[in-house]
């Protein structure tokens, strides 16, 4: 019998819309134009639960050097073949299915850019990414079908074997970001279409869009690759009918996606999306979903206030890591990048458990002990595969 993860209602409607989406979008956005400038700071609600706050500080410094930044399923896992190493996660083939293993990396402008505590040696982070986006996951089934089979272990995903498309569908609901991609970088060199969307004049860095918008790319050799859906079909990525129905469920995702962060105080500010072909031919949502790896998130309450002083939003996503590396080096061009301060690094984990019992409303106890967390994962692994 296979293992798969607990499903909700896939037909569960939409939530009734908390006071807070209408009072937000009725609020006029000042389109200032003024510098925005980087400051680390942090966010009050951040501070909701200081004690607790505290303890995944300390444990986080306490794991530094415990880092799980590598695993090698292949060698003791019987049935796993070959093993592609992304950026943040180890994948192997499994026959019909793939064995996703999150590691400790973490990673922006095409790189990686620090190990997290928490995302290996005693599996909080990955439970919390995992457990994230499985969250959504089952949130998000009577928007689209996913291609999760069941989660093993707190690292791994098993998901059906997709055909994927060569596409990440990438929505936005405002003008930032860091990145040479971001729709703030392109804006401000003076792009007014991209990706196929027209874009107005007198914008300024992380104001609002007049409605959301997707901004396809592609995968090249060493960054990705914006691209129109005119240049999708034309290059024969993607039908004119499977960009269709993949564009209407990214962005009914964000949209849904976008009310739940509200309703619990956050602003969904983009993400992307990965889609495939299952064995049947059916469409399949996959990878993760509204993580803050792939996922920007901002403090609703504090948003407009900070917006209107040319401050930088609150975040609950790397982007302060991204920023910080902006300041310090050239980290598309550098060879060799400094170290991410300890400090960030331990507070990125905090921020990861804070975005989960925000959103999932529960409440995320550290482990009390510490495990081999590569013979967890083996064991767990191969019971999983034996069931399928």
């Amino acid at each position: 019998m296979a293992l798969r993860a607990p499903l909700q209602n896939p037909s569960k409607p939409l939530r009734p819309k908390h006071p807070l989406v209408s009072s937000f979008r009725s609020r006029s956005l000042i389109p200032m134009a003024r510098q925005t400038r980087w400051l680390p700071s942090i966010a009050a609600s951040l501070h909701h639960d200081a004690a607790h706050r505290d303890e995944v500080l300390r444990a986080a410094r306490g794991s530094l050097g415990h880092c799980l930044s590598e695993t090698h399923l292949e060698i003791t896992v019987p049935g796993l073949t070959s093993k592609a190493r992304g950026k943040v996660r180890d994948v192997y083939d499994g026959g019909d299915y793939l064995v996703l293993v999150t590691t400790d990396r973490q990673s922006a402008f095409d790189r990686v850019l620090a190990s997290i505590p928490f995302k290996g040696q005693c599996g909080i982070y990955p439970q919390v990414l995992n457990e994230t986006s499985l969250w959504w996951f089952n949130m998000t089934q009577h928007i689209t079908p996913n291609a999760v089979v069941s989660t093993p272990d707190k690292n791994v995903t098993i998901a059906k074997k997709c055909s994927v498309f060569p596409v990440e569908f990438v929505v936005r609901g405002f003008v930032t970001g860091s990145t040479d991609t971001s729709l703030w970088t392109v804006y401000n060199k003076g792009m007014r279409n991209y990706c196929g969307n027209d874009l107005p004049d007198g914008m300024v860095k992380n104001q609002k869009l007049p409605g959301n918008i997707i901004t396809p790319t592609t995968k090249g050799v060493d960054h990705d690759v914006p691209v129109s859906p005119e240049e999708i079909i034309k290059l024969g990525l993607m039908t004119q009918d499977e960009f269709d129905e993949v564009s209407s469920k990214a962005l009914k995702l964000f949209a849904y996606g976008q009310q739940v962060a509200l309703e619990n105080g956050l602003l969904l500010v983009d993400t992307k999306y990965e889609f495939g072909k299952g064995p049947d031919g059916k469409i399949l949502l996959v990878d993760e979903v509204h993580t803050p790896d792939s996922s920007r998130y901002w403090i609703a309450d504090s948003y407009e206030e900070r917006f209107a002083a040319g401050l930088e939003p609150e975040n609950v996503d790397k982007e302060f890591l991204r920023l910080w590396f902006k300041n310090h080096c050239n980290p598309y061009e550098d060879k060799v990048l400094p170290d991410a301060p300890e400090e960030l690094v331990c507070e990125l984990a905090w921020r990861y458990i804070f975005l989960f019992e925000k959103i999932t409303r529960k409440k995320f106890k550290l482990p009390e002990t510490e495990e081999q967390i590569h013979d967890r994962i083996s064991k767990n692994v191969s019971h999983a595969l034996s069931c399928l």
